[in-house]
C-alpha cells in the first residue's frame, strides 16, 4: 500500500482558534495527507484578542522537538516541509538550520515558506531580526513562497502597484532561479473592482488567478490558504489548480465564519470538508 504524502509544519499553534497550525494542519489530513506538526509558540488564542496567554517555545525545548523530528527519520520521509510564523531569533536559527539539513538529507523534499512577518495595517509585526532570518536563510531554500504584498514590499524595498512590480520583486528576492512566489491578497492597479487577486511568479510568464473580494478579515486566512495549496500540490494538483481550489475553500470557510458572526475562521462548514476529502480526484 503506498504511503500518504507527508509534510513537517514547522508554525505557530493556538489553544482556541485557527491560525499556524491550528488552521493549515486540519485541511492536509482531511485531503489525506500525514503531517508532522511542531509549533513554533504556543498561545491560547490570537493577539487581536484583550488577553493573550503563553509564549514562544523556549529554544531549549523546540530543540528537543526538533531533535525527536530526526530521531524518528522525518526529514527523510517528508515530501514536504512548510515553514510559518516564528516567535524567537533564536527559534528562528534552528528552523533554518533543520530545513538546511532536510533538503540535504532529502534530495526530493520541497521547502515551502510562508515567510509570516507583517501585513497592510499592522506593519511589520515579528522582530526585525526574525524578519532578517525568513529573508537571508529561510527564502534561499525555499522552493515555493507565498508573501503578501507587505512581506513582499518589505524583503524587496519594492512598492506592489502592478505584474511589473510583482515581477520586479520576485527577482529581487533572495530565491533560486526554479523557485515560485505565491503572491496572496493582491490588489492591483488591473486587478478590477471588488476583485483580490493571487499571482504565480516564477519560471516563465506570471499566471493570475483572481477571485472575489470579501469584506471579511479574520486571524489565519494566509495560513490555512498556503495549508490548502500544500494539501493540493500533495494531491497531485498542478499548483496554478492548487492555487484556484485553495481560493474557493478559504473563501468558503470564511463566508461561512461569517455567517456564524465569528472571530475566526471556521473550519466545520460540511461542503468545506467533503471538498477536503476529494481533493485531486477528477
Amino acid at each position: 500500500m503506498k504511503r500518504p504524502p507527508f509534510v513537517i509544519s514547522i508554525q505557530s499553534q493556538v489553544v482556541f482558534g485557527h491560525v499556524g497550525n491550528s488552521a493549515a494542519l486540519f485541511p492536509m489530513q482531511a485531503a489525506g495527507l500525514e503531517v508532522a506538526a511542531i509549533p513554533t509558540v504556543l498561545f491560547s488564542n490570537t493577539p487581536h484578542y484583550p488577553t493573550l496567554r503563553g509564549r514562544p517555545l523556549p529554544p531549549d525545548l523546540f530543540a528537543e522537538l526538533l531533535q525527536g523530528a530526526r530521531e524518528r527519520g522525518l526529514p527523510e520521509r517528508a515530501d514536504y516541509l512548510l515553514t510559518g510564523y516564528i516567535g524567537s531569533p533564536e527559534v528562528a536559527g534552528m528552523v533554518a538550520d533543520f530545513v538546511a539539513e532536510a533538503k540535504a538529507a532529502n534530495p526530493r523534499l520541497r521547502y515551502i515558506c510562508d515567510p509570516v512577518m507583517g501585513d497592510t495595517g499592522p506593519g511589520l509585526y515579528v522582530p526585525e531580526a526574525i524578519a532578517g532570518v525568513m529573508r537571508d536563510r529561510l527564502l534561499p531554500m525555499a522552493d515555493i513562497a507565498t508573501p503578501n504584498p507587505f512581506e513582499l514590499a518589505w524583503l524587496t524595498g519594492q512598492q506592489i502597484r502592478t505584474l511589473g512590480d510583482l515581477e520586479a520583486a520576485r527577482a529581487a528576492l533572495p530565491l533560486a532561479p526554479e523557485a515560485q512566489v505565491i503572491a496572496t491578497g493582491c490588489v492591483l492597479e488591473d486587478t478590477g473592482e471588488g476583485l483580490l487577486e493571487t499571482v504565480l511568479l516564477g519560471p516563465g510568464p506570471a499566471s493570475r488567478h483572481r477571485t472575489t473580494r470579501l469584506p471579511i478579515a479574520l486571524p489565519g486566512t494566509g495560513d490555512l490558504f498556503t495549508g490548502l495549496v500544500v494539501a493540493g500540490i500533495g494531491q497531485g494538483l498542478t499548483l496554478p489548480r492548487a492555487i484556484e481550489t485553495a481560493q474557493t475553500l478559504t473563501a468558503r470557510a470564511l463566508c461561512h465564519a461569517d455567517a456564524l458572526g465569528a472571530g475566526e475562521v471556521v473550519l466545520s462548514e460540511p461542503e468545506f470538508r467533503r471538498a477536503l476529502l476529494t481533493l485531486g480526484e477528477g
